[in-house]
């Protein structure tokens, strides 16, 4: 069973987590996630132990306990699915500038000469399309050839 441990403390180690979750049964793997850039602890991690009878009494006699100065979140882990994996990308508002032009530039998203295009959202709810110069104004407003929101 994969057991998610959280609230960790940033001086906690693996060994520590080992000798705490082996208490109660034999202990597989233990994983403590860590930042890629600094290699500092994130602060949670994740214990894998085979018999889920000895997996569930870690669970229920460690979760809220105190380790090194913080009580632990311990519960069963959750197993990613595909659609779990796809999140993130270009979804929600992406700056409040809403696109914009570079002179000179030409097709791609907000490239036309004339402004509008790109993937934000505006603050003043505009959007981030383009006009194409219709009506004198300069882009931002009919949403024609940008995003719709």
């Amino acid at each position: 069973m994969n057991i998610y441990v959280g609230n960790l403390s940033q001086q906690i180690g693996e060994d520590e987590l080992t000798a705490a979750f082996t208490a109660f049964g034999e202990v597989q793997l233990v994983r403590i996630v860590k930042d890629g850039a600094t290699g500092e602890s994130k602060g949670f991690g994740f214990v894998t132990m085979d018999d889920d009878a000895q997996a569930q009494a870690a669970i229920d006699e460690l979760n809220g306990k105190e380790m090194d100065g913080k009580a632990i979140k311990v519960e069963k882990g959750k197993t990613r699915t595909e659609t779990d994996r796809g999140r993130g990308g270009r979804g929600g508002f992406r700056s409040s500038r809403g696109g914009g032009s570079r002179p000179g530039a030409k097709g791609g998203r907000g490239g036309s000469s004339r402004g509008g295009g790109g993937y934000g959202r505006r603050r003043d709810n505009r959007g981030g399309g383009s006009d194409g110069g219709r009506e004198g104004r300069e882009g931002g407003g009919y949403n024609r050839g940008g995003n719709r929101y």
